[in-house]
């Protein structure tokens, strides 16, 4: 499915005592990598909005192997999982190099801004990321 990579420097505030990244800092991480994920077929998350279409997130789920530490650059692998629907599944893969740090996966609804409906993948995204 269609992939792409975003890399993101591990900042001092992100980290705990110990130096590692603090886990609630990770989903964040994963909203960067969703949002430059459609940005490369020209969607923007903002003007979705603005059409009135939401993407709150449904599922997220992790699986962390390694610790990050402040300062390094890690690579955030974004991959569709499937055609979306009323829903889009993203799963991750957070690298620093070539060394595996975090497993992740997350589901987002498709939502009517005004009525707080689920709705369908509007045509305009689907014809963008090639469906």
């Amino acid at each position: 499915m269609k992939s792409f990579q975003t890399k993101i420097r591990v900042r001092y505030a992100e980290t705990d005592q110990m130096g590692v990244v603090h886990h609630g800092n990770y989903a964040q991480y994963l909203e960067i990598a969703r949002i430059e994920w459609l940005e490369q077929f020209g969607v923007s998350y903002k003007s979705m909005e603005e059409d009135g279409v939401m993407l709150p997130v449904y599922e997220m789920n992790f699986k962390y192997k390694r610790p990050a530490h402040f300062d390094e650059q890690l690579i955030v692998e974004t991959k569709l999982e499937e055609k979306p629907d009323v829903r889009i599944k993203f799963t991750y893969k957070i690298y620093r190099g070539a060394e595996l740090l975090t497993i992740a996966k997350t589901t987002l609804v498709f939502m009517d801004a005004e009525t707080k409906k689920p709705i369908s993948c509007p045509d305009h995204i689907l014809k963008a990321i090639g469906y």
